[in-house]
């Protein structure tokens, strides 16, 4: 099933179905009687492209994900865990090392500045990967390079995934009420709140990064096509998919 969500998810990146349909559209258009099905897809190919590469599409859909956490995290209680979820890791074979991706990076510097303001009895790294390294170990080497003690870092190398980390976390802690932080990138955050709270009753959501942006009406270049706007529509595409499957696996 797993394998299945991989491969559906692939096939929500525009790249990908943009790909498909101009390898499409060039198939008919050298085929003698198949020009005009060839000009539709290449068509297709060209609004898709378009739509999913200017800014106020991606902006809306980082929006749509995000809004729900602008505001600042209200602090009432002491936090007893402070939970960073991974986002990725790079092998570097030239310096044989494993470094944290920007959105991991990212990630473990807010659960950081968390842990030094408000501090909290148990600071959790969680994420599996297929690097040399995981994903967690790499963040509890940054954490205790930035200043979190040692023994209070607990690492979950084990979880692949939004929903394995919640389960890992739900093995680690046996105390239902705890007052965790889940520190997350905004986009992400919606999913991963929902499946933390599967478990705990007190999760603070506390996103280290957002997608979305306040833009001004007079800039007219968001409306020129770019990569950024189409890496934000990939990542807001990615996570809507996400969270539709984790509803399909519990009906």
């Amino acid at each position: 099933m797993e394998d299945f969500y991989q491969i559906c998810k692939s096939f929500t990146d525009p790249v990908l179905i943009i790909f498909i349909l101009l390898v499409v559209a060039l198939i008919f258009c050298l085929i003698d009687n198949k020009k005009n099905s060839g000009i539709l897809a290449l068509g297709l190919a060209v609004i898709l492209l378009y739509g999913a590469s200017i800014a106020p599409v991606g902006n809306y859909l980082a929006y749509s994900l995000e809004k729900k956490y602008f505001r600042p995290t209200a602090i009432n209680k002491p936090l007893d865990v402070i939970v960073v979820l991974a986002g990725g890791v790079i092998d570097i074979n030239e310096s044989k090392s494993t470094v944290a991706s920007e959105a991991t990076a990212a990630r473990l510097l807010r659960g950081v500045e968390i842990f030094h303001k408000y501090g909290a009895k148990h600071f959790v790294c969680a994420g599996n990967s297929t690097n040399k390294i995981s994903n967690a170990e790499v963040m509890a080497q940054m954490a205790v390079a930035l200043g979190v003690p040692k023994e209070k870092i607990r690492i979950d190398a084990r979880s692949e995934n939004t929903r394995e980390h919640a389960i890992e976390l739900n093995k680690m802690f046996t105390d239902k009420n705890i007052h965790i932080a889940l520190v997350t990138s905004g986009f992400h955050m919606r999913r991963s709140e929902r499946e933390f709270k599967r478990y705990f009753k007190n999760v603070l959501p506390w996103p280290a990064s957002y997608s979305y942006t306040s833009s001004s009406a007079r800039n007219v270049l968001k409306y020129i096509p770019q990569t950024a706007p189409l890496s934000e529509t990939t990542n807001a595409l990615r996570e809507f998919i996400g969270s539709f499957w984790y509803e399909i696996r519990d009906i």
